[in-house]
């Protein structure tokens, strides 16, 4: 890989844009970078890698830092370009971080994103585009430099304070370096997934112990008595031996539990003999009792059935006499209901007689009937005078209804001729009101499409008159802010050129007498330069330069904050002066137009609204104009109608009234007459009727008497009246003879029960005691229950225990493949972590594979390391074990002259920057082979320099200068003056209060 040309544009300290030229530089084969401290050698390096990688080295690349240039003008944007060589191709990067730029229109400034170009020269010498991918041009970059960002930064940005570091570093620190160039994390994968596999099979043995353990624990449990004649196991999860203990103790305690079965079933057949026993005796005692209370209950009952014969006596006599009345109640019956009918027909004759006249008082029933008849007769003579009655009515009634309806046509007709008389000035004014309403309608839409500009432009002018006081205090902020940094950028400026005038000072303070001086690497110091008036330290200078940054920060945030106010403000004013070119208008004059139109506008909408109301009540006036029109003519006809109608109804009631005062006579009415003969010919027809029922009641309460006498007679009774009280209901019947069956059926069972003869013999055996039977029987139960319970226990121990022994078989079994895995896995974890006896370094696998890269650094090092330490020195790697640590990263030099072999960390300043510089030279050539062999024809060494004296700095360019035999360029970064002697071909950073700048001195 060969660097062309390097653009650079607002980047870091460079305000402007800057151009090198490494094919100029590299022409000599070495080239040095130089100029004062913080002028910007190491941003150019930065840079390259940026171009490369889009990212600054790691020390660099910190949270919040910016890449623009703060000496930059706003308009101008941070840009990267890097043409260069790789894999054979000739390509062009050209990258710009994410920045703020100033807007377009308007005032402030917008985010603009980070972009990314990729072209390639052709062989025609044309360019061409590739891609503008930043994911396409990473990843076409990574595969033809072969090297991540960080093995690029070691390998061709050499950092020597990063390898002086490595020389005095521990084995960790060293292996972390060695890790990220190499890439050697798929070992660490390889130990870490041996060690989880160790842990997973490690957890299965355990939980299979465990497993094992809580059987062997169920077991203890099953067992029961049984299981505390064997041993329990001591042996812990993850112990050999815990299977065998296991099976060992099960054995022992089904042996147990068996013995235990034994006896359990000889128990329970002693019980079953003694539990019938006991039976036997309690049913026998059980049954001489039940006999024994039989007979003396049979006794108590005989002696209760003597006591109620009487009684059953006299209920026997009682029944038979009330059957025998029974033969005289149907007579009974049929005489009170002769005599109720009678006294009911007699009542009513009564009643008709009261309503007669006097002279019809003891009339009979044919004396009534012709009356009746007679009556009747002239009843339906006054038919056809009620009819013409009330034909004569309904004639009076239409003739009322004719006036009605006259006098209601007559109202209509005025009326309407009324209304008639006013419908041209009404349907005038409907249709002036609908005008008006499509007009208001109009207006109203016309007012809302101003209205709401308007308000809108109220409410810009109002965040425009808010934001103008923020525009103040913004410009005011951002001021004070600027006039802080100028300050704080002189005042640090300042320090710094004090310290380096009164460097000297600071760097006699540090000298040790007998130790090299670090400038001009003398071990005598016969007049060391003393502080001055005002000396300034390192600390004073970096306080300045940290309260230099610190206003940076600030004024940056007070430029991006009146940014944002002034385009705030901006769109206010201009949304507040819309289409108007003249002043822009204040809010109260924005209020007062908006009041306006909002009230012109609700106005305009109310009168708009009843516009469908206009048509509507249009449409109804015309509607009842029409039918007025109509009621008027058909009115007229109904009069004419009316007037023939009355003249046929005045003829018919004439005709009517003569025939209606023949037919009614005296009375008030032709209906009065007829409701009149009505009233009389029922009160005789009810008199009639009253009478013959009165005469057929008596005849059938005489029968009634005869045929009561005989049938009393017949059944014995002297007189009906001795017959209906010994009469009886069928209840009262059913009573006694209900009594009477109880008491023969009770003395059937008395004369059966006295009979038995078990009960008579068990009667005369002394008492019986079921009570002692039943205890003795209980307590056999009980003893019995035990037994069997006893023996079920067992049994179900025992098959408990051999299903439980099996089950611990099948484990033991599944768990020794479990195991052997385990203890094979656990031996190559042991043994890539460094843990195992067997490493007998502890060195782990990691460790193993960087010890032998670090081998072959050491190796491509020393070739370099003997020519600078003119032989003396050599670099090899020791895998010794120190201080108990684990080995495998150690690295050690040998001293030619002396023969002894001692850490690299002995080694004085200057010693350490040559054999950083060979490590750093070596391990290029290592990770360049490692990463395809691709060729590195750029390099660049930073800082180190000052600590070398003449000869020994003669030697290291001379090994530096040895590297253009492969047409390599090699660029020093030091700011050491006696360089720009030995070095011809230079690049100058020269810095001043508007940026760095760049310069070539060829």
């Amino acid at each position: 890989m060969r660097l062309h040309r390097l653009t650079l544009t607002a980047f870091g300290p460079f305000g402007a844009t800057q151009e090198v030229d490494f094919d100029a530089l590299s022409s000599a084969g070495l080239f040095l970078l130089h100029g004062p401290t913080g002028a910007g050698k190491t941003s150019v390096l930065d840079a390259v890698c940026y171009a490369l990688y889009a990212a600054v080295p790691g020390a660099r690349q910190s949270p919040g830092a910016t890449l623009r240039s703060d000496h930059a003008p706003e308009g101008l944007s941070t840009e990267v370009q890097l043409e260069l060589t790789v894999g054979g191709r000739r390509l062009e990067v050209t990258r710009s971080p994410a920045q703020l730029r100033p807007k377009k229109r308007g005032d402030g400034f917008t985010q603009e994103k980070a972009q990314s170009r990729l072209r390639e020269r052709g062989p025609e010498g044309g360019w061409k585009a590739l891609s503008k991918s930043h994911q396409e041009i990473g990843e076409e970059l990574a595969q033809l430099i072969g090297m991540s960002r960080d093995q690029f930064c070691q390998v061709v940005l050499l950092p020597q304070g990063d390898f002086a570091r490595f020389l005095r570093a521990d084995a960790e620190a060293r292996g972390k370096l060695l890790g990220r160039l190499f890439d050697t994390r798929r070992f660490a994968a390889v130990e870490e997934r041996l060690a989880e596999l160790r842990r997973g099979a490690e957890a299965r043995v355990k939980a299979g112990d465990e497993q094992i353990l809580a059987l062997a624990q169920r077991i203890a449990q099953a067992g029961g008595p049984a299981a505390t004649e064997a041993a329990p196991p001591t042996v812990r999860p993850g112990e050999p031996g815990l299977a065998e203990a296991v099976l060992e103790r099960a054995a022992l305690t089904r042996s147990a539990a068996r013995e235990h079965l034994a006896i359990a079933a000889t128990v329970l057949a002693g019980a079953e003999d003694r539990q019938l026993a006991a039976r036997r005796s309690l049913e026998a005692e059980r049954e001489r009792d039940r006999l024994q209370q039989r007979y003396a209950e049979t006794l108590r009952r005989a002696e209760a059935l003597e006591e109620r014969r009487p009684e059953h006596d006299a209920c026997q006599e009682r029944l038979e006499r009330a059957r025998k009345a029974d033969r005289v109640a149907p007579a009974l019956e049929l005489r009170e209901e002769a005599e109720r009918a009678y006294r009911a027909a007699s009542d009513g004759l009564d009643r008709a007689r009261a309503l007669l006249p006097p002279e019809l008082a003891g009339a009979g029933s044919d004396q009534l009937a012709g009356l009746e008849r007679r009556f009747q007769q002239e009843l339906y003579a006054l038919d056809a005078a009620r009819e013409a009655e009330e034909r004569s009515a309904r004639i009076a009634e239409e003739r009322v209804r004719l006036n009605r309806e006259a006098r209601a046509d007559e109202e209509l007709i005025r009326d309407t001729d009324a209304w008639l008389a006013d419908w041209d000035t009404t349907r005038t004014a409907l249709k002036a009101r609908i005008d008006a309403a499509q007009e208001a309608a109009t207006r109203a839409e016309q007012l809302a499409g101003q209205l709401a500009p308007a308000r809108r432009r109220l409410d810009a002018a109002r965040r425009r008159d808010a934001l103008a006081t923020d525009v103040q205090q913004a410009e005011k902020r951002f001021a004070a802010a600027r006039e802080q940094e100028l300050d704080a950028r002189t005042f640090s400026l300042d320090l710094r050129e004090r310290r380096l005038r009164g460097i000297a000072a600071e760097l006699a303070a540090e000298l040790v007498a007998g130790e090299p001086c670090a400038v001009c690497g003398s071990a005598e110091h016969p007049a060391p330069a003393g502080p001055g008036d005002g000396q300034v330290d390192r600390a004073a200078e970096e306080k300045a330069l940290a309260v230099q940054r610190s206003a940076e920060e600030a004024r940056a945030r007070a430029e991006q904050e009146r940014g944002l106010v002034r385009e705030r403000y901006a769109t206010a004013e201009t949304e507040a002066r819309g289409d108007d070119t003249s002043a822009p208008p204040t809010v109260a004059e924005l209020g007062t137009l908006v009041d306006r139109l909002a009230d012109e506008h609700t106005e305009a909408h109310r009168l708009a609204a009843g516009t469908h109301a206009a048509r509507e009540a249009l449409t109804v006036a015309e509607r009842e104009h029409a039918g007025r029109l109509e009621q008027r003519q058909e009115a007229h006809g109904r009069i004419s109608a009316r007037t023939a109608a009355r003249e046929a109804l005045d003829r018919d009631q004439i005709r009517l009234a003569e025939q209606i005062a023949a037919a009614r006579g005296e009375s008030a009415s032709v209906a009065a007459r007829a409701g009149e003969l009505t009233r009389r010919v029922a009160l005789l027809a009810e008199a009639a009727e009253a009478v013959r029922a009165e005469q057929d009641a008596d005849r059938r309460r005489k029968e009634a008497d005869d045929r009561l006498s005989d049938a009393a007679f017949k059944a014995g009774f002297d007189t009906p009246r001795a017959a209906a009280a010994t009469l009886l209901g069928a209840a009262a019947q059913r009573d006694l003879q209900h009594r009477i069956d109880a008491w023969q059926a009770e003395a059937a069972a008395v004369a059966d029960r006295r009979a038995e003869r078990d009960a008579r013999e068990a009667a005369e055996l002394p008492p019986a005691r079921p009570e002692r039977a039943e205890s003795v029987h209980a307590t056999a139960e009980w003893l019995l229950r035990e037994a069997a319970s006893g023996l079920v226990t067992a049994r179900d121990r025992c098959a408990e225990l051999d299903r439980l022994s099996r089950r611990v078989v099948e484990e033991v079994r599944r768990l020794g493949p479990v195991r052997e895995e385990y203890e094979r896995v656990a031996r190559l974890a042991g043994l890539t972590a460094g843990t195992s006896a067997d490493n007998e370094r502890r060195m782990r696998l990691e460790s193993y594979v960087l010890a032998a890269r670090l081998e072959q650094v050491a190796a491509a090092a020393t070739a370099r390391l003997q020519r600078m330490s003119s032989g003396r020195y050599t670099l090899v790697h020791s895998d010794a074990r120190t201080g108990g640590r684990r080995a495998g990263l150690g690295l050690h030099v040998v001293d030619a002259w002396t023969g002894s072999e001692r850490d690299t960390a002995t080694l004085s300043g200057g010693e350490t920057f040559f054999a950083s510089l060979a490590l750093a030279l070596g391990l290029a050539d290592v990770v360049t082979e490692e990463a395809g062999g691709v060729r590195l024809d750029t390099l660049f060494i930073d800082e180190g320099f000052g600590s070398l004296d003449d000869q020994t700095l003669d030697e290291v360019l001379d090994v530096l200068d040895s590297l253009r035999e492969r047409d390599r360029s090699v660029g020093i970064v030091s700011h050491v003056a006696d360089l720009r002697r030995r070095i011809p071909a230079r690049l100058e950073v020269a810095k001043d209060r508007h940026g760095s700048t760049v310069h070539h001195r060829l």
